[in-house]
């Protein structure tokens, strides 16, 4: 009986980390393709300075300059999330909810890190969402068995680690 616990809590220790890097790399992925967007605003912008004058030029400068600010908006926030992100741990903890934890619900499986939406892992489908998440706010400090009421439906704490 005692290694058949050993052999799940390691099962368990690899989804956890399989999560973890899973989010790692969707975070990297979406700087990627910000950071992406703002070369090619830079790239237009350094075009349209080589191109004709006039309020046309002005305008599709004036355009560029609000998606330059956009996208930078949108780097600002994939810091914070990056900031966010460093918090979680892949170490095992099963007393309760809390940012890092893989939750084993009645309806369906979390992982409470960043709101990165469907991710598989050993066949099975897990939701990973934010600790500012609607059901990550209701998740947050309970424990296994505790039952959180989400969208008309009660749902049990089954697993946490």
């Amino acid at each position: 009986m005692l290694v058949h616990i050993a052999i799940y809590t390691m099962k368990q220790e690899e989804i956890k980390k399989a999560l973890y890097l899973q989010c790692k790399q969707w975070i990297a992925n979406r700087r990627l393709k910000v950071e992406k967007v703002i070369a090619g605003i830079v790239e237009s912008l350094e075009n349209e300075t080589k191109s004709s004058a006039g309020d046309k030029h002005e305008t599709g400068r004036a355009m560029l300059q609000i998606d330059r600010e956009q996208a930078g908006q949108q780097l600002l926030e994939i810091s914070k999330i990056e900031t966010s992100f460093a918090k979680v741990t892949t170490t095992i903890q099963k007393d309760t909810v809390r940012l890092g934890s893989v939750v084993h619900t009645s309806t369906l499986q979390f992982f409470i890190a960043v709101s990165a939406g469907e991710l598989k892992v050993d066949g099975q489908c897990f939701y990973a969402i934010g600790l500012s998440a609607p059901i990550g706010k209701l998740l947050l400090g309970k424990g296994v068995g505790d039952v959180v009421r989400f969208r008309e439906s009660e749902i049990t704490i089954k697993t946490i680690y």
